[in-house]
């Protein structure tokens, strides 16, 4: 296996990182999915190739790309697409806000598995929705799906706004997980709204399964929002694709740019060809080094922190620690403050999470470990 520069700490500030610029420079930022990691050289090489050419106007996706992207999905998963199902979005936020807007119609109502990340328990209030949450039900090694409690929430729904696999709690979802899930939404004519942004983040020799991929009867009415984004570490250069195999569907979700939505990224639609082309090798080692990383956060949570309750997660490089037996009003608010170190904060991923924090373990051995050693500190210390 190729062998890549993971262990090496780059400084980010300065440089306009949202992520190293939320709080003061003093803090070390462990909050939003973005990984402290260099992109794939594959892929600097190609924006370095289209610099080259100096012109930078509005693009579109290349069949080339297109592809790339069919060719991927049909390797990786076993899932056959046509090039003419995918449609290129600055993101995969748009995605589904796009996909809520072209399928209901305020009052409508909207499924979704908490805890939650922001932007999708946000989305349904933009048009208009009425959100149901069906919360994941944590266990001794994974969180657990009620399939009952999603059938009642999609009794009430004409979406299921679907996060697979789910973030904050790295839980993936296996062939039978998915069958009882789209089989819920078939007999209730449940629209499906499935992001799958980490899909390819998956450990322990897990295998993806796309809910789109079980059988055409769940793709005519499946919306799929997929980015290279994650993996590669690419996200501030804005480009996803949504994967819509019905043409209707695909026309009502095209018409719901609505004046918000633009054109993609330049770079990012080059960026993502070599990332999906020719980043394999770097992909894998990056599950190797995220792996062991994780594999290391839970021993130390252990050791050093045996009243924090985190499930070891499945896929993703997001941990989410139950820390309510340390007795701390705030978590995140007393890290920050205490530890210097920046986390989410639980009740962002829905109200009951308050005692919770998601801790982003995509980064250089070195930076975890300070991070894990201020927590520590900040606990001494009060």
């Amino acid at each position: 296996m190729a062998t890549f520069a993971f262990d090496t700490v780059i400084d980010r500030l300065g440089t306009g990182s949202s992520k190293w610029s939320r709080h003061p420079s003093d803090v070390l930022p462990m909050w939003v999915a973005d990984m402290d990691f260099a992109a794939p050289p594959a892929v600097v090489a190609a924006l370095q190739d289209r610099l080259a050419h100096q012109v930078l106007g509005y693009a579109v996706a290349q069949d080339g790309l297109r592809e790339t992207i069919v060719a991927a999905m049909a390797q990786r998963y076993g899932w056959t697409i046509a090039p003419e199902d995918l449609v290129f979005l600055p993101g995969v936020e748009p995605g589904f806000n796009m996909a809520l807007r072209a399928q209901l119609q305020p009052g409508d109502g909207v499924t979704v598995q908490t805890p939650m990340y922001r932007p999708i328990l946000s989305a349904p209030g933009h048009w208009g929705l009425v959100r149901h949450d069906v919360p994941l039900v944590p266990g001794e090694r994974r969180h657990g799906l009620d399939v009952d409690a999603l059938s009642a929430a999609l009794d009430r729904s004409k979406a299921f706004l679907f996060c697979h696999p789910h973030n904050p709690t790295g839980r993936t979802f296996d062939r039978a997980d998915l069958e009882a899930i789209a089989e819920a939404c078939l007999v209730r004519d449940v629209a499906i709204i499935s992001d799958e942004i980490h899909c390819d983040l998956l450990f322990d020799g897990r295998r993806h399964v796309p809910l789109a991929s079980l059988s055409p009867e769940v793709a005519r009415r499946t919306i799929t929002l997929m980015a290279a984004s994650k993996t590669y570490n690419i996200a501030g250069l804005k480009t996803a694709f949504a994967i819509i195999p019905d043409p209707d569907l695909r026309a009502r979700f095209a018409a719901c740019r609505l004046g918000m939505v633009d054109s993609v990224n330049a770079l990012g639609l080059v960026a993502t060809q070599a990332a999906f082309r020719d980043c394999e090798p770097w992909r894998q080692a990056l599950l190797a080094y995220l792996g062991a990383n994780r594999d290391h956060l839970m021993r130390e949570l252990a050791r050093r922190f045996p009243t924090i309750r985190c499930i070891a997660p499945e896929a993703t490089f997001l941990a989410w620690l139950d820390c309510a037996a340390l007795g701390l009003p705030d978590p995140q608010a007393f890290f920050l403050e205490k530890g210097r170190v920046g986390f989410s904060a639980g009740h962002e991923f829905g109200t009951p999470y308050g005692q919770h924090v998601r801790l982003n373990f995509g980064c250089p051995r070195a930076l975890l470990d300070e991070g894990l050693d201020r927590m520590e500190r900040a606990l001494a210390g009060r």
